[in-house]
């Protein structure tokens, strides 16, 4: 765990006027505490998107990257399963010039992560509890089931272990139609050190990160907001 490089990132932010961290700067965070985060680079021109594509490999994803565009999706600025140097230039000239005037830091380019199991989990602050935990189902499903569970922070493992029991999708964590079971004790560490973020940090104010995708067993976090206060 790097909890300086954490406080750094978020410092820097919070001086250029930031109300949240990009992706990138948020997953930078993440990692500080030992979240798996996908491999990812900022390109901001083409030279860079083949030197990024060469590194990380194809298949790829590519987002605007900008504290300032929160719902990227919604507004047509991801491509996803980008497989050759073709399809991916024309994405990264695409998601350039749809980014509002002033607001492009570059174009994130990741790599893409493979699974069907898509989870969320995340850090707000109660008025009465402070820092809570949520874990649930992610993707589409967040909004849609609300089958999540909170826990105020911090965590022990059994905490978390048990909110992986306490949700009513928990059989998508057992090993299902080919799919291996996932890592719940990795899961455990995830849940407990995004705690130890709200309880480290008291200028976030809330981190969603969604989708947790299950590639095989491993969770990896593939996007993720930091809100600070």
């Amino acid at each position: 765990m790097n909890k300086q490089a954490a406080m750094e990132i978020i410092k820097k932010a919070r001086e250029k006027g930031q109300k949240a961290l990009s992706e990138f700067e948020a997953k930078q965070v993440l990692a500080a505490y030992d979240i798996p985060v996908t491999r990812e680079m900022i390109v901001e021109d083409q030279l860079q998107l083949k030197q990024a594509a060469a590194q990380i490999g194809f298949p790829l994803v590519m987002k605007a990257c900008s504290a300032d565009v929160a719902h990227k999706t919604e507004n047509n600025l991801v491509r996803v399963d980008l497989r050759t140097s073709q399809e991916a230039g024309l994405a990264f000239a695409e998601i350039s010039e749809q980014m509002p005037d002033g607001e492009n830091s570059g174009v994130l380019v990741q790599e893409m992560v493979s699974g069907k199991r898509e989870l969320v989990m995340g850090m707000t602050r109660d008025p009465q509890f402070g820092a809570c935990v949520m874990f649930g189902l992610g993707g589409i499903f967040t909004e849609i089931l609300k089958d999540i569970v909170f826990r105020k922070a911090p965590l022990a493992r059994e905490d978390a272990l048990d909110m992986m029991q306490e949700i009513r999708g928990r059989k998508i964590l057992e090993a299902v139609r080919g799919m291996p079971a996932a890592d719940t004790d990795l899961l455990a560490q995830m849940l407990i050190a995004v705690g130890q973020i709200g309880l480290d940090m008291e200028h976030v104010a809330e981190i969603d990160i969604n989708p947790v995708i299950l590639a095989g067993s491993r969770p990896v976090a593939v996007d993720a907001l930091i809100v600070l206060a």
